[in-house]
């Protein structure tokens, strides 16, 4: 109970703490973008079972692979898409301290 939700808690929390920050003149804007990293857990529904409690979202789910995390590191470049990056760069790290606890 308390893995999952400081699990979920950290991946709307980060991005905030991060806006609040960093962004403060557009913190609003910044959390919902970085907030939109969310969506890529939209590859669990090619998962089967789609939820198991027991197993690790990095490189197992195509969004969560190390190929993809190379790309948002790389979005965190350009200043056009850093907020996105950063955004999933929270996203990859909340899942990994969540594999961090199995």
């Amino acid at each position: 109970m308390i893995q999952t939700l400081a699990h979920y808690s950290s991946h709307a929390l980060l991005p905030l703490i991060v806006a609040l920050v960093f962004y403060k003149s557009s913190w609003k804007l910044a959390f919902i973008i970085m907030l939109s990293g969310w969506l890529i857990d939209i590859d669990h529904v090619l998962a089967d079972p789609m939820f198991d409690p027991n197993r690790c979202s990095i490189n197992f789910h195509p969004l969560h692979k190390y190929y993809a995390i190379a790309v948002y590191v790389l979005l965190l470049l350009p200043k056009k898409t850093r907020l996105v990056g950063l955004g999933l760069i929270i996203h990859i790290f909340a899942d990994t301290v969540d594999c961090s606890f199995m």
